[in-house]
């Protein structure tokens, strides 16, 4: 043992223990460690030959100290003044002497500085070794703690808005003893437990808010989204089957329906009184509606349609509501009259009677489980020759006479299947503002547990919360700005569509299905990130970020694809918002270049490119510049790609095909632009001080996060060189660091009501 005689006889010997300790107390003494301090001790001149292989005894690899042996020594060290003592070094020298008494002892100078390399080849930080024997080290990275450098009710008002009033009756409502979540012994269980939600929500109006007065609603279309956004806080099979019902069932009957359908029909369905589904997707004909093969064939004669599925590639799949619940359904189907096809058409065609019993040629399998959502009962309907009346044709759009001709306001196939799609568009806001729910609350359980969760932290010192580690603040901190920003993205296109014209109506199903694609994605990608922030306990499906990765999975493919939704956008983009973009076969794709892909090359001069400057880096300006760039420059790579394959004799349908990658870049870089130009039109118009320096924090790290990640581009485009990036990824570091303080507060303004967070790991600390 170290205490031992040697050390009362020369009490010299004591300089070595603090090292000795650290060696030992790190982990195991390695061979290399064993050597390096085996040279630190022969150059001793002041050891005698026996101390010396005293000193080298203790240095086997093999035999090490005893735990009670190890912790003696620390035990002595902890005995001495450590404050001013800088080093291993100065800390055994104040031990020696110590141990010496009375005797002033001395050592040469030599000795500190083979102390120091000894030190440096071992790998030792020795100005840190003294925290080994002291308590309460404080760094940096302990001092950080939770701030609110804002009212959190006014940063509330701000995301609510003018819904601040409804969003607090639909949080009352869901956080009812009656909604509280609960395990299910079977499917059936859980399907009907959310039919019951359902009804309850539609006792309170929640159903029928779109609706007209006569038919026990609003007339309030925000309101509906509103509701969504809001319910998207609880279970969400519960959300999808009241969308399901009351907006793609009752919508659809309201805006493809005229007078007769909504006096006989909306007002059931706004209570529930009428459960339905809305039949468009089809096993072979998923985003390319058009390509429906369900037919509606019209008898003259007896005034009636057929509803027929020529073949099980024609089934209607994956409909929402009619495994067990849906007595009608809207169906898309094509219109065939005298042998003509008249392109795609609605129809309201009955699944069920009101005891369950199902209507004569209807056949419904029950898709099973599902990934999540399994509150909603999805279901494959075949219809085999079933006749409905003429007036279950929804006639907003088109009819057919009273002698049996097709009558259109609109002359174009396409131009009325594409009016006819556009009124549906509500779907791609519902959606997404869904999404983004789930993933404030995702973000929320992820970020108190990082603020509520500690471990490790510095030699000496207690542990700290994870949410102070640098990469845990770069994992969650991102996706949090990033939140808010589609927050006010989708609160400026819900107003788009409230408000649209004719003339916008494109330009607005472009948004909406840019918008819908990317929160969408942010949501999917985000969860699975929190889900990971959460260790171990973010798998326990008691902490709910199972359920909300699971449950919000299929967004991506709701109301269409994500990827072919962004070639739409793209293609919008391209053709100045042409009425007819689904038409492939355009001649006039090329008609944008002067109007929409001027690139502006003024901002790449040498002083731009190299600029670091923290206030240049941070400046709006710069980052809405950037972010124009990249959409424009992209752009105008596209249409000349395009051009130049179809120059060189390629079908333009081919030509979109081999461009499809670069489609999708053009659709993300829109979008991009856009949420950034609302964020920051959010900030510039927030009139509270303190919430406007929060928000704005926001709105730079997510510009910047996004410049970061699109790094690449940039630097091959030459818009910025190296010393630019690494200095907008250090940038992207301290906001992480900054926000972090205030992240607590910002997920608490979301105002997700506790009974909806209910995950263990989120319980608000005190």
């Amino acid at each position: 043992m170290l205490r031992s005689d040697k050390l009362n006889k020369n009490p010299k010997l004591y300089i070595f223990l603090p090292l000795y300790y650290s060696l030992w107390a790190d982990s195991e003494l390695t061979t290399t460690e064993a050597e390096g301090m085996q040279q630190l001790i022969e150059k001793q001149l002041w050891l005698s030959a026996e101390e010396k292989k005293w000193l080298q005894s203790h240095l086997e690899p093999s035999k090490p100290p005893k735990p009670k042996e190890l912790k003696s020594w620390k035990a002595i060290i902890q005995k001495l003044e450590l404050e001013g003592l800088t080093d291993l070094y100065e800390i055994g020298k104040s031990l020696a002497q110590q141990h010496a008494g009375d005797t002033e002892i001395s050592f040469e100078e030599s000795l500190k500085e083979d102390f120091q390399q000894t030190e440096l080849s071992l790998g030792l930080l020795s100005k840190e070794a003294k925290y080994n024997f002291k308590s309460g080290h404080e760094t940096i990275s302990t001092e950080y703690k939770k701030e609110s450098n804002f009212d959190i009710k006014k940063m509330a008002a701000l995301l609510d808005g003018n819904q601040a009033e409804l969003i607090q009756k639909v949080k009352q409502v869901i956080s009812q003893p009656s909604f509280a979540y609960r395990e299910y012994d079977s499917l059936t269980e859980q399907r009907e437990q959310v039919l019951t939600w359902c009804q309850e929500l539609s006792k309170h109006g929640f159903g029928a808010w779109a609706f007209p007065d006569y038919a026990g609603g609003k007339n309030d279309m925000e309101g509906y989204f509103t509701i969504m956004e809001t319910l998207s806080y609880h279970d969400l099979s519960m959300v999808i089957k009241f969308g399901v019902q009351f907006g793609l069932w009752g919508m659809s009957v309201y805006f493809l329906g005229t007078g007769k359908h909504h006096r006989n029909y909306l007002k059931d369905i706004g209570s529930l009184k009428l459960p339905g589904c809305f039949a468009m997707t089809e096993t072979g004909h998923g985003s390319n509606v058009r390509g429906l093969e369900t037919t509606a064939t019209y008898d003259h004669k007896n005034k009636t349609f057929t509803i027929h599925t020529p073949n099980p590639d024609a089934r209607k799949e994956y409909i929402g509501n009619a495994a067990l619940h849906g007595q009608m359904a809207t169906v898309f189907a094509k219109l065939i009259i005298d042998g003509e096809d008249y392109g795609v058409n609605a129809f309201i065609v009955p699944l069920r009677t009101t005891d369950g019993k199902m209507i004569p040629g209807v056949r419904i399998e029950d898709c099973g489980r599902k990934m999540g959502l399994n509150g909603v009962d999805n279901g494959v309907i075949y219809f085999d020759q079933v006749v409905i009346p003429k007036e279950n044709m929804l006639d907003k759009y088109a009819s057919v006479s009273e002698e049996g001709e097709f009558e259109s306001s609109i002359s174009s196939d396409n131009r009325r299947f594409f009016t006819m799609l556009g009124t549906l568009v509500g779907g791609r806001i519902g959606i997404p503002r869904s999404a983004i729910s789930a993933t404030k609350t995702g973000l929320t359980i992820a970020i108190r547990h990082g603020e509520n969760r500690k471990q490790f932290g510095p030699e000496g010192g207690e542990e700290i919360p994870i949410l102070n580690y640098r990469m845990h603040q770069r994992r969650l901190m991102p996706p949090l700005a990033e939140a808010y920003a589609i927050h006010f993205a989708l609160k400026y296109l819900t107003q788009k569509f409230l408000d649209r014209t004719e003339a916008e109506a494109m330009e607005i199903e472009a948004l909406a299905a840019g918008l819908k694609s990317y929160a969408t994605w942010f949501a999917t990608a985000t969860l699975q990130e929190c889900r990971e922030a959460c260790g171990g306990k973010g798998y326990l499906s008691e902490n709910r970020i199972d359920a909300l990765k699971n449950d919000t999975d299929v967004y991506t493919t709701f109301e269409g694809d994500n990827t072919v939704l962004m070639q739409l956008v793209a293609k919008n983009r391209l053709t100045e918002f042409r009425r007819e973009f689904g038409d492939m076969n355009i001649s006039t794709i090329f008609n944008f270049v002067v109007s929409q892909a001027r690139t502006s090359f003024t901002e790449k001069n040498p002083i731009i490119v190299r600029s670091t400057a923290t206030e240049h880096l941070l400046d709006f300006e710069f980052h809405l510049n950037a972010f124009r760039y990249r959409e424009n420059s992209i752009l105008s790579s596209a249409a000349q790609r395009l051009k130049r394959h179809i120059e060189q004799g390629m079908d333009s349908f081919d030509a979109f095909n081999v461009a499809q990658h670069h489609l999708v870049n053009v659709a993300q870089a829109y979008i991009e632009r856009i949420v950034l130009e609302q964020f920051q039109k959010q900030v510039n118009e927030t009139e509270d001080e303190s919430c406007q320096m929060a928000i704005a924090q926001l709105c730079q790290l997510y510009a910047l996060h996004t410049i970061e990640k699109n790094s690449a581009w940039y630097l091959e485009q030459g818009y910025m060189e190296g010393v630019k990036s690494k200095a907008i990824r250090k940038e992207v570091n301290q906001l992480c660091w900054e926000v972090r303080k205030n992240a607590l507060a910002l997920t608490d303004a979301f105002g997700i009501p506790e009974s909806c967070i209910s995950a263990p790991i989120a319980v608000k600390s005190i």
